[in-house]
């Protein structure tokens, strides 16, 4: 049986600026960043293009912006390092990151923050699903973007958006889809090779959001999927690695069969005798856990995403941020993002990535699914599970464990 490479990447954001990176933009830095990725073993880095420092008004892309996209591929490619650059960034790490003209009255998941010209902003979101003015905008910034990077080396595919569905909801899957196709009809337009991708999350198959597996897959190349056990209540704990394989399998087959990349997965930190600060953190997002229970996390999902049939796996996250910027949104109330890092802020690797260049030294490639991946545990059709998916997922996933043993 043919095997193919096990795509194995990490999610990057600089340690000094986290999401500021475009506006404090230095080479050097992402220079010295991405040769250490490259040296763990990495071959791929997603990136987030910010919406608001690309696109300031709905008829200009910031050619500065452009250039330093330019700058990072040619830095990725001289790493030895492909690149998945993140579209309308967008849902990020806690807060929604929204140009003021995108802005509007009611739309937007109110849980989160929303950030625009530099401030926390009280205002709502407009449906860009239901926008047109907004989509057509969209639909420049996708096209001026792709001919830019047409034919680069580093150029690994287009991701449509991050975890979209935590800004606005397709009113529809007609408007999901039709907001799909108008995107990567443009990317194909200005680059006929790109490949096409939208970052979905573990909520987009815990509730029906109208842009899910069946419908990306009827559009994009691949399908992405992001999960973290300590979001998931049904999940045994904040290391329980059999989540990922299953959320992979289960996006799989919703969508049809089609090839599953997992976009992200990680887990937020903390060093040993740090109990304290940790207890005094345990309120404000999910659990951090211990440098080394953590690495031995990442090695199992690693191994178990391999045998689940997925085609990567990218870790979230490249590094820890500098306390520097912590006063500031979103890490200014979101305390366990401070600490997702394969590498500390101060550019120290944590065990976990010292797990990473492990794995990479096997050289794994993909291989046939496992048992416990056949889908005998899947009971149902996807009409059924799509009538009540925030009861099926977690009936499904006891099944799949179940099935592990």
């Amino acid at each position: 049986m043919s095997t193919k490479p096990f795509r194995l990447g990490v999610n990057y954001w600089p340690a000094r600026t986290a999401m500021r990176w475009w506006s404090e933009f230095d080479a050097s830095e992402v220079a010295a960043d991405f040769g250490r990725i490259a040296g763990c073993g990495f071959d791929s880095v997603r990136i987030f293009l910010t919406w608001e420092d690309f696109q300031p008004t709905p008829s200009r892309i910031d050619r500065l912006m452009v250039d330093r996209l330019a700058s990072t591929f040619d830095i990725a490619h001289a790493a030895g390092l492909s690149v998945m650059p993140t579209l309308f960034t967008g849902h990020m790490s806690g807060a929604n990151w929204i140009p003021l003209w995108a802005l509007g009255e009611t739309a937007g998941d109110d849980r989160f923050r929303v950030v625009s010209g530099g401030r926390v902003s009280g205002a709502g979101l407009a449906n860009w699903y239901a926008d047109p003015s907004i989509t057509n905008a969209q639909v420049a910034h996708a096209r001026e973007l792709a001919g830019a990077l047409a034919g680069h080396e580093a150029l690994w595919a287009w991701d449509l958006g991050n975890e979209n569905s935590n800004c606005v909801v397709p009113p529809d899957a007609a408007s999901g889809l039709e907001w799909l196709s108008r995107l990567t009809d443009a990317i194909r337009g200005a680059d006929a090779k790109a490949r096409v991708t939208v970052g979905l999350h573990m909520e987009d198959i815990e509730q029906n959001r109208n842009l899910g597996p069946r419908e990306a897959a009827s559009v994009c190349d691949f399908l992405t999927m992001h999960g973290y056990p300590g979001y998931a209540a049904w999940a045994n704990g904040p290391t329980d690695e059999r989540i990922l394989p299953f959320l992979s399998r289960v996006t799989r087959w919703l969508g049809g069969g089609a090839d599953v990349l997992f976009s992200e997965f990680g887990v937020p930190t903390t060093q040993v005798g740090h109990v304290e600060h940790v207890r005094a953190l345990a309120a404000s997002g999910p659990a951090l856990v211990e440098e080394q229970a953590a690495a031995s996390y990442v090695e199992r999902a690693l191994h178990a995403l391999v045998g689940c049939g997925s085609t990567g796996a990218m870790l979230w996250c490249y590094s820890d941020y500098a306390e520097a910027i912590w006063g500031l949104p979103p890490l200014d109330l979101a305390i366990h993002e401070r600490s997702f890092g394969l590498w500390r802020a101060d550019a120290s690797p944590k065990p976990s990535a010292l797990a990473v260049e492990a794995f990479a030294q096997q050289g794994v490639s993909t291989r046939a699914a496992s048992s416990v991946t056949d889908g005998s545990w899947i009971d149902i059709d996807a009409d059924d599970f799509y009538r009540a998916p925030g009861t099926e997922l977690p009936r499904l996933y006891r099944r799949y464990c179940e099935a592990w043993r």
